[in-house]
């Protein structure tokens, strides 16, 4: 039996996308084994967001290279379709597929035969009119199921590749999703997450909207959870928050990218919000779900980022009660409108200033786990296992490890939570399958938000 691996680099949507390959190259009598095995195919799925992701897959490429002999290596995803050329000079790399082509996989590459050239594969995703189904399988070994419901995007950040990777937004009918999301809980899966370029604007030209799809997916019987991967502060709107609030599948946790606590930075970087805007929404999330875990997107070193636009987004990010930070260091990328703006950062100090809030980070996800102790919360367990402690995640995103033989990989238990380190929460399973909120105990609205 021939052997494929696959690495995904970047975000969700490339994991789910990831999967569905994982199947294909399965149906076709393919073993899916671990990257880090020897294997006669090798697939990277590549992130182009930051500088930093082209590089990663440059050096995973020559990885692959060094663990089997003489190996077939694909390369697709968001690096492969923004600078195809670059790629297939990397020695070693035989076939280079676009976004469009990731899905015709097959069609492209009918064999495996070593080539002296590579193929190059790479259409123009302006002309993207084709979704690609994409959800987790079994060649997946996640608990958590990744959906894709939505691709590309129509907004225009002056930092961001992926319009130029993915194409226009773009929807799969809410049917399609009720179908594949069934399919992924027949499969045994507790836990979907809605994934997609910007979800937020699902259902844009099909005449839906991603509220009637949360509607329509947690009406499906034996799914426990249904979680949105991120989502734009514009589109966050109240009627989605108040679904939330009132449906016990859907997760109490938001991300929501913000970028930056300058208004003067959110217009250069062409964002549609206003730190008031996003301060605004954040307190009304914390109203309502105040237990709510809510994490955030910044880029520090953004062109023009002067000091003291950086004490403000160092001031703004310490004053609101959010949960934690995902901190990305700018880095100028082709054909984006950033890339030559005037007044760029030294790389040392955007570097420092990274560091700077990722300081915070950890600062604000210890105050939200402590806030945590002397409570249960339901609890996802993974495979994760670690010095004998059982890792899984609450509805709330909080990271929890039980011991080991007090629950089993891809089960749901009640843990009550006894101590707090800087990355998890530590507990002791004292229920199976019960109804978190049956179990909290009283405390206020202001205890909790005082502990943020």
């Amino acid at each position: 039996m021939p052997r494929v691996a696959i690495h995904t680099l970047g975000c969700k949507l490339n994991y789910a996308e990831s999967s569905m390959l994982g199947k294909q190259f399965a149906d076709r009598g393919f073993d899916v084994v671990d990257f880090e095995e020897p294997a006669d195919v090798y697939v990277i799925n590549t992130c182009s967001v930051t500088e930093r992701a082209d590089r990663e897959c440059r050096q995973i490429i020559r990885r692959a290279l060094r663990r089997s002999s003489n190996p077939f290596v694909i390369v697709t995803g968001c690096y492969a379709q923004l600078e195809p050329e670059e790629v297939a000079s990397i020695e070693g790399v035989d076939v280079v597929l676009g976004s469009k082509e990731k899905f015709r996989l097959f069609e492209h590459v009918p064999s495996f035969e070593k080539r002296s050239c590579p193929g190059v594969f790479v259409s123009d995703i302006g002309a993207a009119d084709d979704f690609g189904v994409a959800y987790s399988t079994n060649a997946t070994d996640r608990t958590r199921a990744f959906l894709k419901v939505q691709d590309g995007c129509d907004y225009r950040c002056s930092f961001c590749t992926i319009p130029l990777a993915r194409g226009t937004s773009r929807s799969q009918p809410i049917t399609a999703c009720v179908e594949q999301a069934r399919l992924l809980v027949q499969q045994g899966y507790k836990e979907i997450v809605l994934t997609g370029v910007n979800v937020g604007d699902y259902g844009k030209y099909i005449g839906a909207n991603l509220l009637d799809l949360l509607t329509s997916l947690v009406a499906i019987e034996g799914l426990e959870r249904l979680r949105i991967s991120s989502i734009e502060p514009n589109l966050l709107t109240d009627a989605i928050l108040e679904c939330v609030a009132n449906e016990r599948k859907l997760c109490k946790h938001f991300h929501i990218p913000l970028q930056s606590g300058s208004d003067e930075m959110l217009r250069a970087m062409r964002r549609r919000y206003t730190t008031r805007d996003y301060r605004d929404l954040i307190e009304r999330i914390r109203r309502r779900l105040p237990d709510c875990g809510i994490g955030v997107d910044v880029i520090v070193g953004f062109p023009g980022e002067t000091e003291r636009h950086f004490e403000e987004t160092h001031r703004f990010l310490a004053d609101v009660p959010i949960s934690y930070l995902h901190v990305f260091t700018y880095s100028e990328r082709p054909n984006t409108p950033a890339s030559s703006f005037a007044y760029p950062v030294e790389p040392k100090v955007r570097f420092k200033r990274n560091e700077e809030l990722r300081i915070l980070s950890r600062k604000k996800k210890r105050a939200f786990y402590q806030a945590a102790l002397g409570r249960q919360f339901d609890v996802l367990m993974e495979g994760d296992v670690h010095n004998g402690m059982r890792m899984g995640f609450s509805d709330t995103y909080i990271r929890v490890a039980v011991l080991e033989d007090q629950a089993q990989e891809n089960e749901i238990v009640a843990v009550a939570i006894t101590d707090v380190t800087d990355d998890f929460c530590v507990g002791r399973v004292v229920a199976r399958r019960q109804n978190v909120s049956e179990m909290l105990p009283a405390i206020s609205d202001a205890e909790r938000l005082a502990a943020l």
